[in-house]
């Protein structure tokens, strides 16, 4: 008996069944977020919110830009992106708004943020899923990096005349001051201890300081050949004066300012361009 040839698996009396249960999950997820209202991302909205890990998505004019998930606490991640937004240009926090969904621990094995990009991927873009929002400090091999068009830090470039929270009027040794700064800052600030850090003082003049203030104060105190820079996503201070970055806008040197005009590729961002993201 000669055989049947061997067919894909179709025919007018059998097929193949693919069950996608990620997918249904994925639908239903974002299904449950498109039904609920949206919050402003402010202080007094997170706070209403548990402490418990669950997905998100963020809204910029009531469009949907960005979806993530918070492992342990939704509130912690919002406030997260809450203080990144604040100290950005070209977004104002009250144009933003946020829906979110809690999460069991057992479900979240499943990674519900990976199902609802998926879902939305096929609806469309995500913008800020695919610009590099989420991205932690890329490290000193980025820092030379040509940004694309579309990135998140050339759309939304750090705002340097943001006050740095947390800085009292008074003397205080330069350490003590970078220290602080970087924390007082919504973007990152890498830097370099220089030398004599620990015998050099400043005086901060008054509350409210300016990122702009405070590195100037810190460039003048700095020595020769040391500089800082304020890249389109954050600012670094290293000892290599004049070098110059493709993506800085703004040097501080001797305590004196330097304008610069930041190159942008014209390619839009890929998924190979991004760095590690910080959900």
């Amino acid at each position: 008996m000669t055989q049947a040839a061997r067919s894909d698996g179709r025919g007018t009396y059998h097929d193949d069944f693919r069950l996608s249960i990620t997918k249904a999950l994925g639908d239903q997820l974002a299904k449950a977020l498109k039904h609920l209202g949206r919050a402003p991302l402010a202080d007094q909205y997170l706070a209403s919110l548990d402490e418990r890990p669950g997905v998100y998505q963020l809204y910029l004019h009531g469009e949907f830009v960005y979806v993530g998930k918070a492992d342990k606490s939704l509130p912690g991640r919002l406030a997260n992106h809450l203080r990144k937004l604040s100290g950005r240009r070209n977004v104002d926090l009250r144009d933003v708004t946020f829906s979110c969904l809690y999460v069991d621990e057992d479900f979240s094995a499943l990674a519900p943020e990976q199902l609802l990009i998926s879902h939305h991927k096929e609806m469309g873009n995500i913008p800020w899923n695919n610009n590099g929002f989420g991205n932690k400090d890329p490290g000193r091999q980025r820092d030379s990096t040509v940004l694309k068009k579309n990135h998140f830090d050339v759309l939304y470039p750090i705002d340097l005349d943001r006050p740095v929270e947390g800085l009292e009027p008074g003397q205080i040794v330069l350490s003590s001051f970078l220290k602080a700064l970087k924390n007082g800052l919504p973007y990152n600030f890498r830097y370099l201890e220089p030398p004599r850090s620990k015998a050099t003082f400043l005086t901060v003049p008054q509350t409210g300081l300016s990122a702009d203030q405070a590195f100037r104060m810190v460039s003048a105190t700095l020595p020769e050949k040391w500089q800082i820079t304020a890249l389109m996503g954050y600012v670094i201070m290293y000892s290599d004066s004049p070098n110059e970055y493709k993506s800085a806008w703004r040097y501080y040197r001797s305590g004196e300012v330097v304008e610069s005009e930041p190159e942008a590729s014209l390619e839009e961002i890929t998924q190979d361009d991004l760095f590690d993201a910080d959900e």
